[in-house]
């Protein structure tokens, strides 16, 4: 005869409503006088005691036993209500986008408890076939962010996708720049259009995009202070970007630049253009003091900028789809990097942190031979 266990002991039943074997066992009463009951589930008997064991094992470490059902669905969908949903508007559709396309197809229904890095591995992997190298990074770091925040929040024990590295993918749209010449016919096709002045101070200023949309009039100053001493030159102050709150991309893009007389020209035409349009619109003007708006004073759509820039490049000899504004921002530092200008002061310029982040990013446009040494020792020693 088989002995009878202890009543309190825990053990192990079917569940007809679940269909699942479950296994319990009791450890105890805890302080508000309950008593503590640990479950494991499993299709057959020997998969519930295993959960069980498991269970038991991480009470005994210390460990928070996450919720068996919590999928990495669930996971990243969480982030993106709780954590990225502070950040600016289209840096959340653009991951919102990219999780419901490639992350939640094919790993959204694991359970997050039973992720592995091999998983992951095998999801980049497929992925690389078809997805540039930025686009694997954005990815494996939502889907990294995500566990890790379900992971302080005691959904996983741990976080497998810091373990996965990201493999190469596929080569993106190459960054370019405009030759001297280019950026002359450029500027002369933008004369009389409505982008003339974004367009030459983007290209002899290095301001990002989303800087010179969010640029005010009262962040400009046209006559400077001659009198002074010394003289202030005319300048405008990158403090403020499209971001969220107005933030520039990073401290040291909050920067005070003198503008080039090409440029201090455009924006007095700017400003002409800009008081007739306002007369123009009437009631339906919304001031906003921005030295770029559009026709009603608004702020500028980032794709209606793009196809300005286009239509003005149609009157080039260049293939207007193969550029963006963005690249005005290359320009500059190509040509500036042409002229001898060290890579130090190109940095502050365009607002980098680092000399590091400027070989980066604009690899392709910095001068590959540096030359001042050669320079200054045929001066002392002679050809």
């Amino acid at each position: 005869m088989t002995k009878r266990r202890s009543r309190g002991d825990g053990g192990l039943h079917w569940d007809e409503k679940r269909q699942r074997w479950i296994a319990t066992a009791s450890l105890g009463y805890g302080p508000d006088g309950r008593r503590i009951v640990k479950r494991g589930s499993g299709k057959t008997k020997t998969e519930a005691k295993n959960k069980l064991k498991e269970v038991l094992r991480d009470y005994e470490d210390g460990l928070a036993v996450g919720p068996m059902d919590y999928t990495v669905r669930q996971a990243v969908n969480d982030w993106l209500a709780y954590e990225l949903g502070r950040r600016d508007r289209s840096t959340v559709e653009t991951a919102t986008i990219l999780i419901r396309t490639h992350l939640i197809p094919a790993l959204g229904a694991r359970k997050l408890r039973d992720l592995s890095a091999s998983d992951v591995d095998k999801w980049l992997a497929e992925k690389a076939k078809t997805l540039s190298t930025s686009t694997l990074r954005l990815l494996h770091s939502y889907l990294r962010r995500s566990v890790k925040r379900a992971m302080a929040r005691d959904k996983v024990k741990r976080n497998v996708v810091e373990l996965c590295r990201v493999p190469p993918g596929q080569g993106g749209r190459p960054s370019k720049a405009l030759t001297m010449a280019q950026a002359e016919a450029v500027l002369k096709a933008a004369e009389g259009t409505q982008l003339h002045a974004y367009i030459v101070v983007s290209l002899l200023t290095g301001a990002r995009t989303e800087e010179l949309r969010e640029l005010r009039w009262d962040h400009v100053d046209l006559e400077g202070s001659p009198e002074e001493s010394p003289p202030i030159p005319p300048y405008m102050a990158v403090w403020r970007s499209v971001r969220a709150g107005g933030d520039t991309k990073t401290r040291k893009s909050r920067r005070t630049l003198a503008l080039p007389q090409r440029c201090v020209n455009a924006l007095r035409e700017q400003q002409e253009r800009q008081d007739r349009e306002r007369e123009a619109a009437g009631d339906r003007w919304r001031e906003h003091g921005l030295v770029f708006a559009s026709t009603v004073g608004t702020p500028l759509d980032p794709r209606n900028v793009r196809r300005a820039f286009r239509k003005v490049l149609k009157g080039t000899d260049l293939t207007a789809k193969e550029w963006t504004p963005r690249e005005l921002r290359h320009s500059f530092v190509s040509l500036l990097s042409d002229s001898g200008v060290p890579l130090e002061e190109i940095a502050r310029l365009v607002g980098h942190s680092s000399t590091a982040v400027t070989e980066l990013v604009y690899r392709k446009q910095i001068r590959p031979v540096i030359q001042s040494g050669a320079t200054v020792m045929d001066r002392l020693f002679g050809p």
